[in-house]
C-alpha cells in the first residue's frame, strides 16, 4: 500500500508540473471562452531568421494575427523580425530568456531574472514590456508560479499541442489539428521549423474549411 501511494502521489506531481492544463500551480489559459467558432494561433521559440518571415508573410497573405513566445536569446541579430511581428499587428510573448532544459529546475532567483532579462530584452525593442508568458516546455511548478506572480505575467498554454518538432509528415501534424477543433481552442505551433510555412497554409485553409475562423488574444 506504501509503494502504491507512493506511486500515485509521483504520479500526481508529474501530472501538476507537466500538464500545463492541470492548473495546479498556475492559473493558465488553455482555451478562450467563446461559443464562436473561433482558433488562436500561437507559435513558440521565436525569433527565427529564416523560417520567422515566411510565416509572417503566410498570416499576413491570409489576414491572421497569431501570438509569438519569444525566446530572448534568440533576439540579438534578429531583432529587425521582433519589430515586424509588431507591426504585422501580432502578439509577442515571454518564453524565457535561455528556454534551457534544465529551466524547470532554476531556483526562483534565477528563474526570475532569466524571465525579467527575456522582458527587457523585448521592451528595449518593441518599446514595453509583454503581457503574457508561456513556461519552456509547458512546464509548471512553485518556482514557476512565484515568478508570475512576482511578474504579474499572464500565462498562455494551449488546448491544442500540434506536436509539429516530433512528426515528419505534415499531414498527420493537420489531421492531429482538426480532430480536436473545438470552439475558443489555442494552437501550439512553432514557427522555427523547416516548412513550418507550408504546414501552416495548408492548416488554416484546413481549419476554414471546417467553419472555424481565427481570433486574436488580447492582452
Amino acid at each position: 500500500m506504501i509503494i502504491l501511494l507512493i506511486i500515485i502521489i509521483l504520479g500526481f506531481l508529474f501530472y501538476a508540473s507537466y500538464s500545463i492544463k492541470s492548473q495546479i500551480y498556475v492559473r493558465t489559459l488553455c482555451r478562450v471562452r467563446t461559443a464562436e467558432n473561433i482558433v488562436y494561433l500561437t507559435f513558440d521559440d521565436a525569433p527565427d531568421a529564416v523560417q520567422t518571415p515566411k510565416v509572417l508573410d503566410v498570416l499576413k497573405q491570409n489576414n491572421i494575427k497569431a501570438t509569438f513566445f519569444c525566446i530572448g536569446s534568440k533576439i540579438v541579430g534578429n531583432e529587425q523580425i521582433i519589430k515586424q511581428i509588431i507591426v504585422d499587428g501580432h502578439q509577442i510573448g515571454n518564453h524565457s530568456f535561455s528556454h534551457k532544459n534544465t529551466f524547470p529546475l532554476f531556483s526562483r532567483k534565477k528563474m526570475l531574472a532569466d524571465v525579467e532579462l527575456c522582458q527587457q530584452t523585448l521592451k528595449n525593442i518593441i518599446g514595453c514590456e509583454p503581457t503574457f508568458f508561456r513556461p519552456p516546455f509547458g512546464v509548471t511548478n512553485p518556482h514557476v508560479a512565484w515568478v508570475v506572480k512576482k511578474t504579474g505575467l499572464k500565462v498562455i498554454g494551449w488546448t491544442i499541442r500540434s506536436y509539429d518538432t516530433n512528426a515528419v509528415n505534415q499531414q498527420k501534424i493537420i489531421d492531429r489539428i482538426v480532430r480536436q477543433l473545438k470552439s475558443g481552442a489555442i494552437i501550439l505551433l512553432h514557427d522555427r521549423l523547416n516548412g513550418s510555412e507550408t504546414l501552416l497554409q495548408s492548416l488554416i485553409d484546413e481549419i476554414r474549411g471546417k467553419g472555424f475562423s481565427f481570433g486574436e488574444l488580447k492582452v
